[in-house]
Parts: structure tokens; sequence; C-alpha cells
């Protein structure tokens, strides 16, 4: 027996929640584009695609304004309830950074002692993070460059991260003025030893692609510099697996005249993607030949582990990082705003403690003592 004589609406419906008003083309910006799906005979696929959203702000490494953050949600968004994107590329333009975190000029100029303000921002910042870990639909960082502080932190958000072999990530927080607690804290407990998680988010120390690809934080790591037409890896990298006095030092970064000789080759060279690009087509062309219903299940479950503690801490963090934004914060994101001032993108740290033990106020003198002064 036939249903035809059940009342339907088979109109569409649209399901996005932003329209293009948080997209641009001219940098600082966040684009949206749609590309056709290619297949792995490197044929168009009809009617499906992936979505790409990419930070668009070379000039200053990717950094994120807050317009730009408002674009990164309106994009994943957007793609979510797509119906014919079958995955998301995450990335960003050039090929030095996919980003560096907030921006830093608007951060000092702007955030820094206007707490309520920061934590407006961080209202947008967090719902940027929630619009990637909720989005129905497979997400990829494409990561060309330096992934570093609230970078690392959005990049993380994603399902997978494909890099260049060029790209360093690491967190950036204790050093100038405020904690890595965009993600980072919720996260990387779940992806590094608790030990290698802990050192990496205090330490600010830059981590290669090669180490954190070994230490399984991201997906894939490729070649991404060209010599004489042939790919070569990471010059600036140790990638032989021997020991040196004791200690694994693959994935470490060279230093004296081994630092200098992968310097020069690295800049007599020429930065092609040619197979990061490949590897993410690869992946979405993996991810497509799956049940879309299942394929988001099983993702979503994975996620779920990331979310738990990202959902418990963004509120409290919210708080805390508005609150740090007239002291710390304050210093540390002035201090590297003025830098070409100064000379110095850090304060006085040792002065800095001496003032704490001293019991000293926080106030306009001490925060004079301890910034650079101009040059």
């Amino acid at each position: 027996m036939s249903l035809d004589w059940i009342p339907r609406d088979n109109e569409s419906k649209d399901h996005t929640l932003f329209g293009d008003e948080h997209y641009g083309s001219e940098a600082p910006s966040t684009s949206y584009e749609k590309r056709p799906l290619i297949g792995a005979d490197g044929k168009v696929v009809d009617g499906l695609f992936t979505a790409w959203v990419t930070l668009n702000n070379p000039g200053q490494f990717n950094s994120y304004t807050t317009e730009m953050a408002k674009g990164v949600t309106a994009g994943f968004n957007a793609a979510s309830g797509d119906r014919s994107v079958v995955a998301i590329v995450f990335t960003a333009a050039g090929d030095r950074a996919f980003c560096t975190g907030g921006n830093t000029k608007e951060y000092a100029e702007y955030y820094s002692r206007r707490n309520n303000e920061y934590g407006e921002y961080m209202d947008i910042f967090n719902g940027m993070v929630d619009g990637i870990l909720n989005c129905k639909k497979p997400t990829i960082c494409r990561v060309n460059g330096m992934r570093i502080a609230g970078g690392q932190e959005i990049g993380m958000a994603c399902d997978f991260t494909i890099a260049s072999d060029l790209a360093i990530f690491g967190q950036a927080g204790p050093k100038h003025g405020s904690a890595p607690d965009g993600g980072s804290t919720d996260f990387l407990p779940w992806m590094l030893s608790i030990e290698d998680a802990m050192w990496n988010c205090v330490s600010c120390e830059m981590w290669s692609a090669h180490k954190m690809k070994m230490k399984g934080l991201i997906t894939s790591a490729k070649r991404a510099l060209k010599i004489d037409g042939e790919f070569v890896p990471n010059p600036l990298v140790i990638t032989d697996r021997y020991v040196d006095d004791g200690e694994i030092v693959y994935g470490e970064f060279k230093s004296g005249e081994a630092a200098k000789a992968g310097k020069a080759l690295l800049k007599s060279g020429q930065v092609d993607f040619e197979l990061l690009d490949a590897e993410v087509q690869r992946v979405i062309w993996r991810l497509t030949n799956l049940f879309p219903g299942c394929l988001m299940k099983s993702i979503d479950g994975i996620r779920g582990k990331k979310k738990f503690f990202w959902d418990l801490m963004k509120l409290p963090n919210r708080h805390w990082l508005a609150a740090n934004m007239s002291n710390e914060a304050f210093l540390g994101f002035t201090a590297f705003n003025t830098r070409k001032i100064t000379g110095t993108d850090t304060i006085d740290f040792i002065r800095y403690r001496q003032a704490i033990a001293e019991g000293r106020e926080m106030d306009d003198e001490l925060f004079a003592e301890v910034l650079g002064k101009p040059l």
C-alpha cells in the first residue's frame, strides 16, 4: 500500500546560522570556499564538495582577529549543514604559518585592561572551538607553517592534522602573559603522555612536525622543501634515528653549524605543498568512501573525550583569562607588541619575581620597571 496520501513538505531547509557577512578576501579575514570533490582517478565527482575554511592574515602569521574568529565559526557552521560537503579543510594563506594564535596587536592595544571586553571576545573564541568540535563533517587541519598558541589549540580541535614537515608546533602563553586554556590544557593530555603534555604547555618550546608525528599528536607530516626538483626533509631538523649522549634526538632542531647549514639549504630551496595536498586529498577520498552516518558517529565518539574536558573548563577559563587581562596578560602582550620599539618581546621576569617577593602592588610603576624601554 502506498503512503502517497500522507502530506509531506519536500522543500529543503537551510540550517546555517550565519550568512556571508563574516567572510572576506582582503587580509585580515577568513574565507570560505567549496571545492569540487576529486576522486582517486583525479576526476571531479559531480555534486560533492570539500569546504575550505582559510585564515587570511599572512602578514601577521595568520593570527586571528575578532572578525576572523567569527568567520571560522560561520565557515564550520555552513559546511556542517551543507548536504553536499563531505569534509572540511581548515588551513591558512601563504607558506609560513597556519596560525600563531590571537592577534597580539588587538590583544595589547584594545583588549588588555578591558577585562569585560576580553571576556566577550572569549565567548567568540569558545564559539569557534565549539563550532569545530560540533561540526557534523570530518575536519582536517592542513598545517602550512607555524601552528602556535591559539593556532595550536584551534588546530587540535580538528579531527586530523596533516602538516608540512617544515611546520613547527608549540605554546606561548606562560612566556607572553597567558595560559594555554583555549584547548591545550584540555586536549594535550589525551594526545600526549601527561609529562609531554605538561612540558609542551609550560615550556613554550617549539616542536618540529617530525617530533609531533613521532609522539602521535598529528596524523601525517609531508615533505615540502624542493631542492633541484627533489623533495628533501626539513634541513633544520634531525631526521636520523640515532642516540646522542644517551638521548634520542630524532625530531629535535639542529644547533650550531648544522643549524646554519640547514638554514642556508632552506633558503636555497622552494616550498612546495604538492605532497601535503595530495595527502589531504587521499584522506578526504578515504573518508568519502564510508557510510556518512557511521563515520560521524565514530568521529563524535572520539571527539567526546576532547569535548568532555573542554566543556568542563571553557567557562571557568573564560573568566580567568578575562581577569588576567589587567595584570600578566597586559604585561606579556604589551611586551610582545612593542618588541620593535624596545628590542625585546618579553618582560624582565627576574625583576617581576623580585617585586612579587617584595609584596609590591601591581601598579603602573611596577609595570614600567619590568617592561622594556624604548631603544
